[in-house]
């Protein structure tokens, strides 16, 4: 039986069910995934079972894998996937406790941005029978498509700067307790510009690149100017018409499109409230 998708309401997202990831399938159903990939940026997987090789296995269908700059989190047998945890283990954290803290696109921080990322849910927290952890994403296309003529030629040609450092200084300012970044991640990660609006490999849709966890600045206009424009995209890119908001389940695999969309974690839980979750990250060209 061929995988079934079906979208979601609204902007972004598809579920598709009828699909075993822990099997190898066969270039029909690749293909009907990477086309609803293509097609509506977030697939949704519930009930899933699969190893960290199955895992790996069934994300390089859609590309190459890469790994990624923060090794303290990655997988100790597979440095390919990124852990995501506030588990502790001898006082340390055994993942990544607070992706997704702000808003923001998946390593748009480096010259050739991640294509994708592929996200299984292990524990998810809970308190009262409610899920907690949820994550949002947001079509970035629907918001480019959505704005005023004027707005998107004032955009024309518009590049910004990126930076992972810029995340963790906002951790620091709002005084979450984190890792530093290392003198070697400094240097793995220089500050990039690239165009607010970026053109989709495949689709050829345009959208906004500028998101608030990497986006330091706009280049070529006053301070203030440059920050009124960022924090007016941003709010613009949020706002719920162009969102999913997924309520995680473990056995969830969900799996998004880094080019037309930005998303946020909820940090609405705590120890003991366990979250584990294992990220595959897909490699990506430079924004054009």
């Amino acid at each position: 039986m061929a995988p079934i998708v079906e979208p979601i309401d609204g902007a972004i997202g598809a579920t598709v069910t009828a699909v075993d990831l822990s099997q190898e399938l066969d270039a029909t159903d690749r293909k009907t995934l990477v086309d609803a990939w293509n097609e509506h940026s977030v697939l949704v997987f519930r009930d899933q079972k699969i190893t960290p090789d199955e895992l790996l296995s069934f994300s390089r269908y859609f590309g190459n894998l890469e790994t990624h700059v923060l090794e303290q989190y990655l997988h100790r047998e597979h440095p390919e996937i990124l852990v995501v945890s506030n588990i502790l283990k001898d006082g340390e954290n055994i993942g990544i406790p607070d992706a997704g803290r702000y808003w923001h696109t998946d390593l748009s921080y480096l010259s050739e941005p991640s294509r994708g990322s592929i996200l299984y849910a292990i524990e998810i927290p809970e308190e009262g029978g409610e899920t907690l952890g949820n994550t949002i994403w947001a079509s970035t296309a629907a918001a480019y498509e959505a704005l005023p003529k004027p707005k998107r030629k004032q955009l024309e040609g518009l590049t910004a700067e990126y930076s992972l450092g810029n995340r963790f200084n906002k951790l620091a300012e709002d005084g979450a307790q984190h890792q530093k970044m290392s003198e070697a991640q400094k240097d793995l990660t220089p500050p990039v510009t690239h165009p607010i609006v970026r053109t989709h490999p495949i689709t050829g849709r345009k959208s906004i690149l500028v998101n608030e966890g990497h986006t330091t600045h706009i280049h070529g206009l006053p301070e203030e100017e440059s920050r009124t424009l960022l924090a007016e995209l941003w709010a613009h890119c949020t706002k719920p018409e162009f969102t999913y908001r997924h309520v995680w389940q473990p056995g969830d695999v969900v799996m998004w499109d880094n080019v037309p969309t930005q998303h946020l974690a909820i940090c609405d839980y705590a120890l003991p409230q366990r979250r584990l979750l294992h990220r595959t990250t897909l490699t990506g060209e430079r924004p054009v």
